[in-house]
């Protein structure tokens, strides 16, 4: 089971009301969540390393929640806010769309056969006009820490690369090379290396797939590194987002979870750029976003959950869950 820790006035600013931490802790015991410990950076550290070590260290309350194992959509501030807003009533569920961007011409990801011993599938999608602060900049890399380390399994069924599309140009390749073909500069690294020398400093993987732009750029070296060039910084009004993997199905999910969670903070909220993908198995557009229609019954309903509760009682309460209706 996951932790994700976040600050108290950044979700009392998003819930809209000062919360103590015992009024918290009953907020998340009735949505279904588990308030594991109330700390701070401050804390922690003294806990580990001592006073002294402490010192400057961030003394803001941070809530440390227990998060289910298939709730992907509640690793990050944005995600957690909006499913306790919309349990409050305070919000409708939002409905996220994938648009046609509006150029009319969509950012593609070509997939070589080249990477079908290694990782074959590949996904795509824009965030466009999104606005980044210091914190929202910090959800989103952590939100991919927290993909990467559960659904994405270490990176062996998915990696997750995230772009300044600015300053990359398309259509972009997704291919894999011998190592002696490949020379770029990784993320936060001052000089270029080749594919041999960064496996020795990321010794994680014995593969090396890799993405290009249109102009030669190296995006990145799935599941090992990105490239520092198309690195997202707090001035990236739009991201390319790809993600290689082993398994489709994590894929799509991971994916789906990224862009509608930080959509958020686009100028037009929840709607999201399609991208598309042509592997040697044809055109794929995405994200796709599914939406699916479910049927339940109130007397059969009530019978497996062992309570007593009208079609309309039963309706609101999934509404709060955000399921529409």
């Amino acid at each position: 089971m996951p932790t994700v820790g976040i600050k108290k006035e950044a979700i009392c600013k998003a819930l809209d009301r000062n919360y103590t931490d015992e009024e918290f802790d009953e907020l998340c015991f009735e949505y279904g969540l588990e308030l594991d410990e109330v700390t701070s950076d401050y804390e922690a550290i003294v806990k580990e390393q001592g006073e002294e070590k402490a010192k400057g260290a961030d003394t803001s309350v941070i809530y440390k929640l227990d998060i289910p194992a298939n709730r992907y959509d509640l690793l990050c501030l944005e995600g957690i806010s909006r499913g306790l807003n919309v349990f409050l009533s305070r919000m409708k569920p939002p409905v996220y769309e994938a648009l046609e961007p509006s150029t009319g011409c969509r950012q593609r990801l070509v997939v070589d056969p080249s990477t079908e011993c290694i990782r074959p599938y590949a996904v795509a999608a824009v965030l466009r006009n999104i606005t980044f602060t210091p914190e929202r900049y910090a959800s989103f890399i952590e939100l991919q820490d927290k993909l990467h380390q559960n659904l994405c399994r270490q990176r062996t069924l998915v990696a997750i690369g995230t772009h300044d599309l600015d300053t990359i140009q398309g259509p972009f390749v997704y291919k894999a090379l011998p190592p002696q073909d490949i020379k770029f500069k990784p993320l936060n690294k001052e000089k270029e290396y080749t594919a041999v020398e960064l496996m020795e400093l990321y010794s994680d993987s014995p593969v090396y797939p890799v993405i290009y732009d249109a102009k030669g750029v190296v995006l990145s070296m799935p599941p090992i590194i990105n490239g520092d060039h198309s690195k997202i910084t707090l001035n990236t009004r739009n991201v390319f987002i790809e993600m290689t993997a082993t398994d489709m199905t994590k894929a799509r999910i991971a994916l789906d979870i990224l862009v509608t969670m930080f959509s958020e903070h686009c100028d037009a909220p929840f709607k999201i750029e399609k991208a598309e993908v042509v592997s040697p198995d044809g055109l794929q557009i995405y994200p796709i976003l599914p939406y699916r229609e479910e049927k339940v019954y109130a007397p059969a309903l009530n019978h497996k959950v062992g309570i007593s509760e009208s079609h309309d009682k039963i309706a609101n309460s999934l509404s709060r869950m955000c399921f529409t209706r």
